[in-house]
């Protein structure tokens, strides 16, 4: 008898991850809500089903199925209590590390508590009867349509992970029969699989071609890791691409943010690199334009922790294993040669920076420029601390000496906390200078940490005053898109703190026993950064610099526009 599937898309994604993975066996229980599953897979020769009536006996089935083949199982029921009455065996399944997969098939979630019939909360099932819990919505948008595929793949990866276990999906439907449920569809659209890996049996090759090695946010690299990326890089034809966060100081760096912030490829949609194989490593990058710009075939996630992190959205393998040990591997397997991929960014990188440079004098004082005028400054083997957007960006364009390392709270992405960052870092090595940099909002946000009385001689702080959250101002943000100047006295925050006033950091800060200077205009600044990067300076520094909001706009049109 020929086969036909449903159209809802969940369930297509669904179907699919299943063969992808090689996912025969399933026990079906009756019901109305899982007829659109049941349905589109009882005829297909792929899959081997038997039906079992009660739920409780029909989880109890998989549990010795599972345990007979090695394989994983699944169990698909229908609405109201069914799903209930899977608990018992699905207990034994999360104890007995038995890779029993639950599928129990749902009205809309919008239901729960509206006293529609047989709408259960499956929602937050007990802790011991699933490793993980997902749900599969009804698919509207292409969003919706990736959220199906990480929340099927994650679902169905966790089967075998960490020794194996049971895993649970709730699989939404539009419970009615209409063009969209009715089984007519004699293919199912191609979906992206995702496999994982913690060794390195049946591992893909490299592929040939641009490889390119994305760091987020990374902590201090050990000579180890940057030797053995190197390597890596060398054998492969490899280029690290990074900001600031990254903390890599390798031979293939690659500081890409000036590179892809140019408005002539930003608004042609053109990406500034074109890869075959993304590597990505690191926690949250402060790049978000990297997934518009830096475009690869395909993506490899590399992290201890295994998880799915689709950034790119094109992720197709993750390798659960320490960076090293990757690396490593792979390195092992090749052989030295030319690296042309760096030399072609490396020189294209030179001649931003040149263009750069011939413009710094049209520039006006801003956080773009500061930073153009003030990286190279900082000595090496210090630490800076940067706040968030703004600044995190402007800085992303210049280059600081090497064996600088660079904090950023990038993992939560807020205003807080940015000079308790450096405070922390400055208390637990004295004898090494922490510098940061913070717009006035984020210092005011946190202000209290420098009147810790555990402050050293080590700590360095420049506030960048532009009497507002500058982010919200750009012209390209969509609150500036939204309201224009009208930003200004309720999401720009313009106005609070005394609007910029020449005393009141001055005197916070000297009472506290920092040395305090300013600065309002480029001559002065110039005055006063040899002072605020002496390392023989034995005094906690706060250098103050005002700037004009106009002028942050200004700063990031010309240095956009270098390409």
């Amino acid at each position: 008898m020929e086969h036909y599937y449903t159209g809802e898309r969940n369930h297509q994604i669904l179907i699919s991850l299943l063969k992808q993975h090689n996912i025969k066996n399933v026990v079906a229980s009756p019901g109305i809500a899982n007829s659109v599953f049941v349905g589109s897979i009882q005829n297909d020769p792929f899959f081997h089903i038997i039906s079992v009536v009660d739920e409780r006996s029909a989880a109890y089935v998989a549990c010795g199925m599972a345990f007979e083949t090695g394989e994983p199982v699944v169990i698909s029921c229908t609405g109201a209590t069914a799903a209930r009455d899977y608990m018992p065996g699905m207990t034994e399944a999360y104890y007995s590390k038995l890779p029993i997969l639950a599928v129990t098939s749902s009205q809309p979630t919008n239901r729960i508590g509206h006293m529609f019939a047989q709408v259960t909360d499956r929602t937050a099932p007990p802790s011991d009867v699933a490793n993980i819990s997902v749900e599969m919505s009804t698919v509207r948008t292409p969003d919706d349509e990736w959220a199906c595929m990480i929340a099927g793949n994650k679902a169905i990866l966790e089967l075998k992970r960490n020794g194996g276990g049971p895993a649970h999906i709730n699989l939404i439907t539009a419970y009615g029969y209409n063009e969209t449920t009715a089984l007519t569809h004699k293919e199912i659209p191609a979906v992206r699989k995702i496999e994982r890996y913690d060794s390195f049996v049946n591992v893909p090759e490299i592929p040939s071609g641009k490889i390119g090695i994305f760091v987020g946010n990374h902590l201090a690299w050990s000579k180890e890791l940057t030797e053995c990326v190197d390597k890596f890089c060398a054998c492969y034809n490899a280029v690290v691409f990074c900001d600031h966060t990254s903390n890599y100081n390798g031979k293939y760096k690659n500081l890409f943010a000036l590179a892809i912030n140019q408005a002539t490829l930003n608004k042609a949609n053109i990406p500034a690199y074109e890869l075959d194989l993304c590597i990505h490593i690191g926690e949250i990058s402060g790049e978000e334009g990297s997934p518009r710009m830096i475009k690869s075939k395909e993506t490899w996630r590399v992290s201890a922790d295994g998880e799915i992190r689709d950034y790119f959205r094109n992720l197709v393998n993750v390798f659960e294993m320490t960076e090293e040990t990757f690396f490593n591997h792979y390195s092992s397997n090749g052989s030295i040669k030319e690296n042309t991929f760096i030399q072609e960014v490396l020189s294209r990188n030179q001649q931003l920076k040149k263009v750069v440079c011939e413009q710094l004098s049209e520039m006006p004082l801003s956080n773009v420029w500061i930073a153009q005028n003030t990286a190279s400054w900082i000595p090496s083997g210090s630490t800076i601390t940067l706040s968030i957007l703004n600044t995190l960006r402007t800085w992303n364009y210049a280059e600081f000496n090497k064996d600088v390392q660079v904090l950023c709270p990038t993992g939560g992405f807020g205003i807080d906390g940015v000079p308790s960052i450096a405070f922390g870092a400055s208390v637990v090595n004295p004898s090494k200078l922490s510098f940061c940099i913070v717009g006035d909002l984020a210092f005011f946000y946190d202000m209290n940490s420098i009147g810790n009385r555990f402050v050293g001689n080590n700590l360095r702080i420049m506030i960048v005053n532009n009497g507002c959250g500058v982010e919200f101002k750009k012209t390209y943000a969509m609150s500036y898109r939204l309201l224009g100047e009208d930003v200004d006295p309720f999401v720009a925050a313009k106005g609070h703190f005394c609007h910029k006033s020449k005393d009141i950091v001055k005197h916070f800060a000297e009472d506290l026993g920092f040395k305090y200077f300013c600065a309002h205009d480029k001559d002065e600044f110039n005055a006063n950064i040899g002072r605020f990067t002496d390392v023989n300076i034995k005094e906690p520094i706060v250098f103050e610099v005002f700037v004009n909001d106009s002028d942050e706009a200004k700063a990031l049109n010309i240095i956009h526009n270098r390409n």
